[in-house]
């Protein structure tokens, strides 16, 4: 029950983060903000060093996350977590580090099996992406399990 509590927790952690960034005004008049608050939580969601694990390659964070045993659906929301982050890098003007962001998390996204295609486009279409796969997790494990 522990490792389940752990998933839990790293999802609702994962879904808080998504949601402020979604949310705060901040996303829309400092969008590297943004950015930089869900690269906070990704580190957290990964138990691993934030800043390094961002700085690897796509591939490598895919391979670290399957053999680490990172949960298919915390890597959902890390891969979710990251699209934005990308499309509030774009926004912010910074090219190289939106097209990593994305990069890693497709890279994710194809080892998990995940479909982002959803997130692709304008900050606003991957906000409305995010803000959606949080309310269909939120029901079940908001209150404990119990459903809303």
């Amino acid at each position: 029950m522990l490792h389940q509590d752990y998933i839990v927790r790293m999802l609702t952690d994962l879904a808080a983060a998504i949601m402020r960034a979604a949310t705060r005004e901040t996303s829309r008049q400092r969008p590297e903000e943004a950015a930089r608050m869900l690269d906070v939580a990704v580190g957290n969601a990964v138990d691993l060093d934030g800043e390094t694990f961002l700085s690897l390659a796509p591939e490598s964070i895919a391979q670290i996350m399957a053999v680490t045993g990172t949960d298919s659906r915390v890597s959902e929301y890390v891969a979710r977590s990251m699209m934005l982050a990308s499309a509030y890098l774009a926004e912010a003007g910074d090219e190289a580090m939106a097209r990593l962001r994305r990069d890693q998390a497709q890279a994710i996204a194809g080892a998990f099996g995940h479909d982002l295609t959803d997130m692709e486009g304008s900050a606003e279409a991957a906000e409305e992406a995010a803000v959606a796969a949080v309310a269909e997790y939120a029901p079940e494990d908001a209150d404990g399990g119990e459903e809303a």
